[in-house]
């Protein structure tokens, strides 16, 4: 099978059923646009990423919640065969395969990629040939292509959240700033850099927009100032989008940078933090407690 994430790393010991599970949904998002498969595999990664014991069945993964009769079948057919005859079939669709390959490109989302596949673009130096095609987002990500496929060691975030707090508090000591992501769930490598900031000054109020707008651009010039922040992908009052690099010479990294409204900051650091699978089950398990959570806050129902 083709390399693809795993959601627990190595030490997954049903690593092989969520590679399959993980490709199966990309091909839903990317392809089908199935949302409601993609997140049936998805989730069933998910629990099976983090199952303490080897799956050795179809029928013993159904008794896990989140994995039911389709996909229990899919686990006995690849134990049973090694391989799975619907990403055999996939694997031999070149127009899907291309999909894919594009919607790697930071920017160029399924429909992107399936209005480029049919004008005859399908691989990286197709692109790379019709840049014009494409929006400073997609440049951007086409330009770091490369750089933007490989993971992000923990040790390095590490280094880039440093600095990152460094400049931030040197403008102002009143800024605390968070990493979140698979990095704030202690995982050993991340895809990209998801920053949260806020300030006892950042607030809810209606008149408290072109302040926060403000805020982001000292922030960003800051660090463009100091070399950390490279490129701009967008800019808006409370969120940037952008490409970092710890040092000339090593690669660039995907950076968003988000301002939280201090009373928010919380519920913002939990939603994303993630991971999906999780916040759908943390905003389910609240529905049941009587209140209502998402990125914004947490209060009871109907309030």
């Amino acid at each position: 099978m083709s390399k693809r994430k795993n959601p627990a790393g190595t030490d997954n010991i049903n690593g092989d059923f969520c590679d399959f599970l993980t490709e199966l949904a990309e091909y839903e998002k990317n392809v089908s646009r199935n949302v409601h498969k993609y997140n049936a595999y998805r989730k069933a990664a998910s629990v099976l990423a983090t199952h303490e014991k080897r799956i050795e069945s179809g029928d013993e993964a159904k008794k896990l919640k989140g994995i039911g009769e389709k996909i229990s079948k899919k686990i006995d057919e690849f134990i049973q065969t090694g391989k799975l005859q619907k990403l055999e079939n996939i694997h031999k669709d070149e127009d899907a395969q291309a999909i894919n390959l594009l919607t790697k490109v930071t920017g160029i989302g399924p429909v992107k990629a399936a209005d480029l596949v049919r004008s005859g673009i399908k691989t990286i130096a197709d692109l790379e040939k019709n840049k014009n095609a494409l929006t400073h987002h997609q440049q951007l990500g086409l330009k770091y292509f490369e750089d933007f496929q490989m993971k992000i060691p923990r040790a390095e975030i590490i280094q880039i959240e440093i600095i990152l707090k460094k400049v931030i508090t040197e403008l102002d000591s009143q800024y605390d700033v968070t990493i979140c992501g698979s990095f704030r769930r202690g995982k050993a490598e991340s895809g990209d850099i998801d920053a949260l900031v806020t300030h006892p000054s950042l607030t809810t109020s209606n008149d408290a927009k072109k302040k926060h707008s403000e805020q982001l651009k000292s922030l960003v010039d800051a660090l463009k100032g100091h070399g950390i922040v490279t490129d701009t992908i967008s800019v808006g009052d409370t969120k940037f989008m952008g490409v970092c690099r710890l040092a000339p010479g090593l690669p660039a990294r995907r950076l968003d940078i988000r301002l939280i409204p201090r009373e928010q900051f919380h519920c913002a650091t939990l939603y994303f933090t993630g991971s999906d699978v999780f916040n759908k089950a943390m905003r389910a398990h609240a529905l049941e407690q009587g209140f209502t959570l998402n990125e914004y806050s947490l209060r009871p129902v109907g309030v």
